[in-house]
């Protein structure tokens, strides 16, 4: 349910953006949440957040009682009184964000119910994070991207959201980096010439391989002609392909 930009209602133009690249011929990747608003399937992971699984709430918009807590949540997280300030925290406040948005119908709604000083705008930052595709929700809960570095993340949509998530974990980027770069993709800039000009690479990443893989890396691609680069990423490929 990512946040309409421009308005108060939930914007409802992720299918629009999938089907526009599958005309183009491209495989879009699954960059918006795919699970039900407000299910904790990262929350409740033990494998990713140990004992606050056993936490874990589920917020369902089409209930009325777990609404009310949704709203309840969504007022002591606009107010940092709900529990510890940490990543599982945030992304439950996120939830109820998401929920509350999506049982009340419009983010204006949303607010008015939580009241406090859950405002319009806080809530819909918030919703956007829940909407980010599980691959990324991971990575905050587990603390390798901050939840506030996730907003502006949850800012850019399509390929820019995994750009700018992997970006953080390869190259440690301060959240007001993530802020000026989601900024300068929303203006237009295409994301890997942005990340460009902040000296980030998009594609770069260091791997450590078992010995016997490295050698044989580096014969083959000797013997190839070609970098262990090209030669890591041919396969890669063809191991995509196949799952």
């Amino acid at each position: 349910m990512t946040a309409d930009r421009s308005g108060d209602q939930p914007e409802t133009d992720g299918g629009d953006r999938r089907d526009a690249a599958e005309r183009a011929g491209e495989a879009p990747l699954p960059s918006d949440r795919a699970e039900p608003v407000g299910a904790p399937v990262v929350r409740g992971d033990e494998a990713v957040t140990g004992q606050h699984a056993q936490e874990a709430v589920q917020f369902n918009p089409d209930d009325a009682d777990s609404l009310q807590q949704a709203a309840e949540t969504v007022e002591a997280f606009a107010q940092n009184t709900a529990g510890a300030d940490d990543n599982v925290y945030m992304l439950r406040g996120a939830a109820a964000c998401a929920a509350l948005v999506r049982g009340e119908g419009s983010y204006k709604a949303a607010a008015e119910r939580a009241g406090g000083e859950a405002s319009v705008a806080f809530i819909r930052k918030w919703a956007r994070v829940h909407d980010l595709p599980q691959s990324i929700r991971r990575h905050v809960a587990m603390g390798h991207i901050a939840p506030t570095a996730a907003k502006h993340i949850a800012r850019v949509s399509g390929d820019a959201r995994f750009d700018l998530a992997w970006a953080v974990l390869d190259n440690d980027l301060t959240v007001r980096e993530v802020r000026t770069l989601a900024s300068e993709i929303n203006d237009g800039t295409d994301a890997e010439r942005a990340l460009s000009g902040h000296e980030v690479r998009l594609g770069r990443i260091a791997l450590d391989l078992p010995p016997d893989l490295y050698r044989e890396l580096r014969r083959r691609a000797a013997l190839d002609g070609t970098d262990p680069d090209e030669l890591a990423a041919q396969a890669l490929a063809r191991e995509f392909d196949r799952h």
